[in-house]
This record gives C-alpha cells, sequence and structure tokens, in this order.
C-alpha cells in the first residue's frame, strides 16, 4: 500500500499494493501540472479522502485539487465503465519518496499521437530532481 496527500493534508489518498508504473504524460495539463499518475479505479485500488476541488477537463477527465494548498490529488473519469467502475489516477509526487522511488517511469504521448511510448529506464526517483 502507498499513500499520499496534499501539501496541508486535508486531501489524502491510499492506493492498494504496488503500481506497475509510473504514467509520465505530456499533454497540455499534465505537463504544466508536473504529475505522475498511478492508475485503478475509484473505491477499488484506489480511496481518496477529503473534499476537492475539480477541474473538469473536456467530456471525459476531470482533474482534483486541494481547495486549501492547491496540489494535483487525482484525476478521475466522469464516466463509468460497463461494470459501473470509474477509472482514477493519483498523483505519485504525493507520495513519500521512498515509497515510490523504484517505480518506472512510462510515457505517454498525451500531446501529438495518444500512444504509449517505450520505457527508458527511468524510475521515480530519477524525477525528484
Amino acid at each position: 500500500m502507498i499513500e499520499g496527500s496534499c501539501h496541508c493534508a486535508a486531501v489524502r489518498w491510499r492506493f492498494d499494493g504496488q503500481p506497475d508504473g509510473a504514467t509520465a504524460c505530456n499533454c497540455t495539463v499534465c505537463r504544466r501540472y508536473g504529475v505522475l499518475w498511478a492508475y485503478d479505479y475509484e473505491d477499488e485500488g484506489i480511496r481518496v479522502t477529503g473534499h476537492t476541488q475539480a477541474y473538469v477537463r473536456g467530456k471525459a477527465i476531470e482533474f482534483h485539487f486541494c481547495p486549501v494548498c492547491g496540489c494535483v490529488v487525482c484525476w478521475r473519469g466522469r464516466e463509468t465503465d460497463v461494470a459501473g467502475r470509474r477509472r482514477i489516477a493519483v498523483n505519485l509526487r504525493l507520495a513519500e519518496p521512498d515509497a515510490v522511488a523504484k517505480i518506472p517511469i512510462d510515457h505517454f504521448d498525451g500531446l501529438d499521437t495518444f500512444d504509449d511510448l517505450p520505457r527508458d529506464g527511468r524510475c521515480v526517483a530519477d524525477y525528484w530532481f
């Protein structure tokens, strides 16, 4: 289990298990936020507690941040799948560094091709500096 929180600790998240990778996306939103995402389903593998405010981007996704300190906590899908599950991703930069340091980085080209790109051997620890 990995836990994270915004800077003021008003919003917290828990990721059950260990993510296979941390996604670095270069889309117009993610590159501005500087986030690293770990994905699962809301209230299954990921639980978020505390009040957030949402920025709705298009029809499919909303980004949630702490209204007190402004940290980007997660994104969540606006629709559920056929099984009634909602996709969600938490910002691994809100976890303690040792808990996520060795998670490999996955690159997603959300700007041009919308394709997953090959891993380059870097992990979360390589992104701290």
